[in-house]
């Protein structure tokens, strides 16, 4: 799989399993991710790629402000939600 900034992702493993972020930045071993809120653009999160999963593929076109990161993961959760399902493995607008 390959992951690109702006992507929606889901934590597989660790303290934060279950909690979504949008993908800031890729490394060779590591990918940076922010939620808006407690991990925001300038404090990172640092994440192996192999404790992720890519749940959106569309990418957040301003993946560098908070506001924008909060609300795009906000709308996956709404929609979640109300569709009362599963998480599926990779989604595609």
């Amino acid at each position: 799989m390959v992951f690109s900034p702006g992507m929606l992702v889901r934590s597989k493993k660790g303290r934060d399993k279950g909690c979504i972020y949008v993908i800031i930045d890729v490394n060779a071993e590591y990918i940076y991710l922010a939620d808006g809120l407690d991990r925001t653009v300038c404090h990172a999160k640092r994440k192996n790629k192999k404790h992720l999963q890519v749940i959106k593929k569309t990418v957040c076109p301003s993946y560098a402000d908070d506001e924008a990161i909060k609300e795009k993961i906000s709308s996956y959760s709404r929609l979640d939600t109300n569709e009362n399902s599963k998480v599926p493995n990779v989604q595609e607008d």
